[in-house]
Formats: structure tokens, sequence, C-alpha cells
């Protein structure tokens, strides 16, 4: 066997592995960007249904200070962009706490996104560099990889559905200190995003995932049996 021969099977390994993991990765945060947007900002504060703030934000309020809370955990500014936010009277919007809170949310989600971004990039990268040799395995591995994520998927909205407010404590636990996420209902935060509006945003962070499957799911297929169509002798 050659060197040629045997430097091939770790890297065959290698960018199946990456091109799997780029589509969970990818897809859900491609979802979670649609998500993180003025224009689901929008949809929520206007849609029927969606519980009013007790403490008088009308919807241009909330959509005004929500832009300013989607903004900062997506741009590079410092945290006096949010701290800065104030009243007519000069009061800040927003306490210390919720600044700090938001400023973990901004270094998670820009951390995720981040990955995402370079996960798909190397399987770009390894698609262009070895789908000649190894097309029909790196089909599979991201079919496979969009099946995996309709698995985990199932598993996590199961357990949101059996208990909403268990399962939101856990999600948040695995990314922020103890007491740095919790708020009064009269707290700004609480009241441009209530209980209502995460639940709407997970479940539309799923769907969005789940179309994102499968249309890789029917894509791959499709292209499977076409490289099979190719390669079958005809008579």
């Amino acid at each position: 066997m050659t060197s040629k021969g045997r430097s091939s099977g770790p890297w065959q390994v290698l960018s199946r592995l990456i091109v799997g993991l780029a589509v969970p990765l990818g897809l859900l945060a491609l979802s979670v960007r649609l998500v993180a947007s003025p224009l689901f900002l929008w949809i929520e504060y206007h849609r029927p249904g969606f519980p009013s703030d007790e403490y008088g934000f009308d919807a241009g309020e909330r959509m005004s200070l929500g832009s300013q809370g989607v903004d900062y955990i997506l741009n590079w500014a410092p945290p006096s962009f949010l701290g800065d936010v104030r009243t007519a009277n000069g009061v800040p919007w927003f306490t210390s706490d919720e600044v700090s809170h938001m400023t973990d949310v901004k270094g998670v989600l820009q951390v995720g996104l981040g990955l995402a971004l370079v996960t798909v990039l190397l399987a770009a990268l390894f698609w262009l560099l070895r789908h000649r040799k190894d097309a029909t395995g790196l089909i599979r591995a991201a079919v496979w990889g969009a099946w995996g994520t309709l698995l985990l998927l199932a598993v996590l909205v199961v357990l949101a559905v059996l208990g909403w407010s268990t399962f939101f404590a856990e999600f948040h636990s695995l990314f922020f200190a103890d007491g740095t996420w919790t708020f009064s209902a009269s707290d700004t935060l609480i009241r441009l995003y209530p209980t209502q509006f995460w639940i709407d945003a997970a479940a539309s962070v799923a769907a969005l995932t789940v179309l994102g499957c499968l249309v890789v799911i029917v894509s791959g297929y499709r292209s499977l049996r076409r490289r099979r169509k190719a390669v079958t002798p005809q008579r």
C-alpha cells in the first residue's frame, strides 16, 4: 500500500465527521440568527394572544427597546450600548444586572455562531477537496447529520413539553451562573421578553431547523439515487 493510500483513511473519517457536524451546527445557527431579528420581534409583539405588558409598554415601545437588546447581543459594542439606553428622565431602562446577563448571552451566542461558521466553512473546504473521491460518503454524512439533528430535537421537544420551566432553567444553567439570569416581573428584560416569547422563539428555532433537516435529507437521498443510477450499467 502506498503512503497516499494509507493517508486517505483518516482524512476520509475527518471530512465526513466535519460535514456531519456542519448540518446541526449550521442549521441551528441559521435558525437562531433568523429568530434573533427585528422581524421576529415585530411578529411577536403584534400577533394576537401575545401577553401585554402589565407595567405599560405598548408594542412600539417594546419594539424599540427589544430591538436594542437584540442588536446588542449580535454586535461588538461594549455594555454601554445597552446600559446607556435611558428614559426621558435619564433613568437607565436596563439595570446593571440585566446588562451583565445580556453581555453573558452575547458571549455565548457569538461563540456558538462563530463555532458554527467555522465548522460550515471547514465542511465546504473538505467538500471541495474530497467530493471527487468521496462524494457518496460526504452526502451520507450530511444526511445522517440531519437525522441526528431531528432525533436531538425530538428529545428536546419532549423535555420542553413535559416541563417548560424545568427545561428553561436547566438550559440556562448550562451556560450561565446561578442567580445571574433570574429577574423580577417588573424588570425591563422580562417585560420585553416574557415566558411566551421564549416558548415561541424555541418553537420557531425548532421548526426552522426541522425544515432545514428535511431539505438536507430529501436533497441528499436524491443525490445518492442519481449517483447510483450513474454507475449502474445500462441494459
